[in-house]
């Protein structure tokens, strides 16, 4: 396939199989310092993460729930002992099971089951006003506490706990308080002034949300909500960089309920009627973002077939600066991506992107996390492994939100950020041995969660066992009905505005 380049002629790029290729000794080192990141950052009096370090203003709750899934994958490693991870694991648990809870604005750190999106890494009430009581973030920690239930599985009372624990902590969150416009739930409240006004409907990280939302023993959404969730995205679907799929422009929204929840094989209403499956979905994803940075519309400096990835990361600072005879937008941090209609680029590439897409695209990913280190690793690459973002354009003698300027290679950033770092540790771990997956398919929450979600096929089956293909409901019918006669319409547009303009100020 071609990819056009600005003021340059088409490019060939030589098609890409499908493979599994051995990962170079490089990976055991990031795995090994992305591990240490949480391992050492973590407050071990209450197993609260830093959202960010060394910075380490506050405690992020989906940054527990990646430390309580890279414990495990450090126990398989041999870099820290299981007993040593039942001790932090315990500790973690039983600090969120006495947190104070209330609607009170101050002295709490969760109400209803949720938590606050950032908490005081000492006492873990709820950092500042600003911080609001989260939905999408209580759920990134619900998988961890779920992936402690299922992995410490064995006979003795402290690993006993911890399945008791992690069940305490889930069945208590009561999703249907959060649903102000049912059967969607809100993205979250403020003591202050009440629920968020908008709510998670696909396509996005929430997939995982609603999975457990669905299979609450205790607060279960009605069983339609994934169809609503589901509902606007056809809004997503089409054509962009070659690839045909459904879109979000940051390339999170692809990983983070990728990191627990093994989609090869199974498939929802939406994706029987496509013919393919999330997991091929979020690969086509990842191969949109690297033509995206081949063609480079915006002519940011280094993006290339090796230097790609685009998702939420630090950067350099909220400022409008010239670059080649026009103004630019360039942000601190905020989701960057490239998409149908979510795209926003300053120039800024974050490593996460891509080594987190590792088990959808090796092929790609490898050349590229290789790539990376060897062309930056000098000032990107330090004690727990890759630091969060960089930007080869922003070269402007300005103060700096954070990160620092490089002579002759632009800015980097200063930190490293937890929900960066664990999709990174995660998702190697997952293409060495689908460790996190099937240690997730073990849990009977998740595939409750799926098969109200109506997920069939693959690992959902028994083993040598296929269920009957399901007949077509009239909803999905008329559905299916309703996206053949828009598809004609929708793709030729797109497909010929693939290529954004500059952001414009806001």
């Amino acid at each position: 396939m071609t990819y056009p380049v600005a003021d340059s002629s088409p490019v060939q790029i030589e098609p890409l199989k499908a493979t599994k290729p051995e990962l170079p000794p490089l990976f055991r080192d990031i795995e090994k310092r992305t591990f240490q990141f949480f391992w050492d950052t973590t407050n071990e009096q209450n197993g609260l993460t830093p959202d960010r370090f060394p910075s380490r203003p506050f405690a992020s709750i989906a940054s527990v729930g990646f430390a309580l899934t890279a414990y495990p994958i450090g126990i398989e490693n041999g870099w820290v002992s299981r007993n040593q991870a039942v001790d932090r694991t315990l500790t973690t648990l039983k600090f969120f099971r006495d947190l104070p809870s209330g609607p009170q604005a101050t002295g709490k750190g969760a109400y209803q089951g949720f938590y606050y999106h950032f908490l005081d890494m000492q006492n873990g009430h709820r950092y500042d006003s600003w911080v609001e009581l989260s939905s999408v973030d209580t759920a990134l920690l619900m998988m961890g506490v779920l992936f402690t239930q299922s992995y410490y599985d064995r006979d003795e009372p402290r690993e006993k706990q911890i399945r008791a624990l992690a069940d305490e902590l889930y069945r208590r969150v009561d999703w249907t308080w959060l649903q102000k416009n049912k059967p969607l739930i809100s993205m979250g409240w403020f003591p202050e002034s009440g629920f968020i006004q908008h709510d998670w409907m696909g396509y996005n990280e929430a997939m995982m949300l609603y999975v457990l939302a669905l299979a609450s023993p205790t607060h279960p959404v009605s069983a339609d909500t994934w169809t609503v969730w589901a509902r606007t995205y056809n809004e997503s679907w089409g054509v962009y960089q070659g690839e045909e799929f459904l879109a979000f422009g940051p390339l999170f929204g692809h990983q983070y309920s990728h990191v627990w929840i093994d989609f090869r094989g199974i498939q929802d209403a939406y994706m029987r009627e496509r013919g393919i499956d999330y997991f091929v979905n979020s690969r086509r994803a990842a191969y949109a973002q690297r033509a995206y940075a081949i063609a480079n519309p915006m002519k940011w400096e280094d993006y290339g077939p090796e230097v790609w990835g685009l998702t939420a990361s630090d950067g350099p600072q909220q400022t409008l600066q010239p670059y080649r005879g026009e103004q630019r937008q360039f942000r601190h941090y905020s989701a960057r991506g490239a998409g149908l209609s979510d795209t926003f680029d300053d120039g800024t590439i974050a490593p996460t992107a891509a080594i987190a897409s590792l088990p959808f695209a090796p092929e790609i990913v490898i050349p590229t996390t290789v790539e990376l280190h060897k062309r930056y690793g000098e000032y990107l690459y330090s004690s727990y492994g890759f630091l969060d973002s960089f930007n080869p354009s922003f070269n402007y003698d300005i103060p700096l939100k954070t990160g620092r300027l490089v002579p002759g290679a632009g800015w980097v950033a200063s930190d490293y950020i937890g929900i960066d770092q664990g999709p990174i540790l995660a998702m190697i771990s997952n293409y060495r041995s689908d460790f996190v997956w099937n240690v997730m398919k073990r849990n009977p929450y998740i595939r409750a969660g799926l098969e109200k979600a109506g997920f069939t096929g693959g690992w959902l089956e028994p083993k040598g066992e296929a269920k009957p293909q399901q007949p077509q409901t009239q909803a999905e019918k008329d559905a299916a009905t309703a996206r053949a006669l828009g598809e004609a319409e929708s793709r030729v547009p797109r497909a010929s505005t693939q290529t954004p303009k500059p952001p414009q100020p806001e």
